[in-house]
């Protein structure tokens, strides 16, 4: 798909649903998450 290192991703609604499916997804491509 694509890469993210170095990147940082905020994501708000991450305790479930689509916030936390994103932020999983990424998560796994490299980027550093921070989940509000």
């Amino acid at each position: 798909m694509f890469k993210l290192s170095g990147k940082v991703a905020f994501v708000t609604g991450g305790a479930s649903g689509i916030g936390e499916a994103t932020a999983l997804m990424l998560a796994k491509q490299g980027a550093a998450v921070a989940v509000v």
